[in-house]
C-alpha cells in the first residue's frame, strides 16, 4: 500500500511539473497562450518589430520607435523626425492590456479614439489619455497626473503607486458603448462614460475645449506617446468585445 501511495505521489508531482513547464512556455512576452489566442485576443506588437504601426498623419519609414529585446520603445537619442505611435488598426469595444516602463524622469502616455487628419495637429487633440509617469518626474505630486488616471481630468479613483523606477507596470483599458475603465497593476483608477453630458461639460471647461475633436468619438486608433524621455512597451494585447 505504501509502494502504491508514493507512485500516486510521483504521478501527481510529475503532472505539476509537466503542467508547469507548460505554463511557463505559454507565459513568454509578447506570445499569446491557446486560452488567449480561444479567447480572441490579438497581439499588437510582435515582439521584434514595428509591424502594425506608424507615426501619427505619417505612411512613411521611422526610426524614433524601435523593436529590440522584446521591448518597443521610444528612443530619446534618436533626434530623426518624432512623433507618436498610432496602430494601423482602428478599434471601438475593446479590452486592451500592455506593460510598460519608463525611465527616471519619463513622461508617456496612451491615447484612445484617436483620429487622424491633417486638420488633428496631434494625437492627443482628439484621443483622451491614459497617463504614464514617472515618480520622480516634476508633475507626479500632481493628482491628475499620476499613472493610470484620465490626464488632466481625474485623479486615480484608486490611489495606486508605479512600481520602481525602471521596472514593468502592467495597465489595462477597456471600453465599451462609449464607457471606458482604466487599470494599472491590477486596480481601478478611472471609470468615464464619453457619452455623458457630465464629459461634454468637464471637457468644455478644460484646456482641451480648444480642440473641438477631442473626447467626442467612441472608436478610432490606438497611440502611444513620444514625449522624448523614453519608453518601453511589451506584451501589448487587445481583444475586441
Amino acid at each position: 500500500m505504501k509502494t502504491k501511495n508514493r507512485r500516486v505521489v510521483m504521478s501527481v508531482t510529475v503532472m505539476a511539473l509537466i503542467i508547469n513547464c507548460y505554463a511557463m512556455v505559454g507565459n513568454k512576452d509578447n506570445e499569446l497562450t491557446p486560452a488567449e489566442k480561444n479567447a480572441g485576443w490579438k497581439l499588437l506588437f510582435d515582439g521584434q518589430s514595428t509591424a502594425g504601426w506608424h507615426l501619427y498623419n505619417s505612411k512613411g519609414p521611422f526610426t524614433v520607435w524601435k523593436a529590440g529585446n522584446g521591448e518597443l520603445f521610444c528612443d530619446p537619442k534618436d533626434k530623426s523626425e518624432p512623433g507618436d505611435l498610432v496602430s494601423d488598426n482602428e478599434y471601438k469595444n475593446f479590452d486592451l492590456k500592455f506593460d510598460w516602463k519608463l525611465p527616471k524622469g519619463g513622461n508617456s502616455g496612451v491615447f484612445i479614439n484617436v483620429m487622424e487628419r491633417k486638420d488633428i495637429p496631434t494625437a492627443w487633440a482628439s484621443g483622451p489619455e491614459y497617463q504614464l509617469l514617472d515618480k520622480s518626474h516634476l508633475d507626479y505630486p500632481q493628482p491628475k497626473s499620476r499613472s493610470g488616471c484620465l490626464f488632466g481630468f481625474f485623479p486615480q479613483k484608486n490611489p495606486i503607486k508605479n512600481k520602481p523606477t525602471g521596472e514593468w507596470n502592467h495597465s489595462e483599458i477597456r471600453q465599451k458603448n462609449g464607457k471606458i475603465e482604466f487599470f494599472l497593476n491590477g486596480v481601478l483608477t478611472c471609470s468615464q462614460d464619453l457619452k455623458s453630458g457630465d464629459w461634454k461639460k468637464i471637457v468644455a471647461a478644460s484646456h482641451f475645449k480648444s480642440f473641438p475633436e477631442f473626447g467626442k468619438h467612441f472608436s478610432g486608433s490606438i497611440a502611444l506617446q513620444d514625449w522624448s524621455t523614453g519608453i518601453s512597451f511589451r506584451n501589448i494585447k487587445i481583444k475586441e468585445l
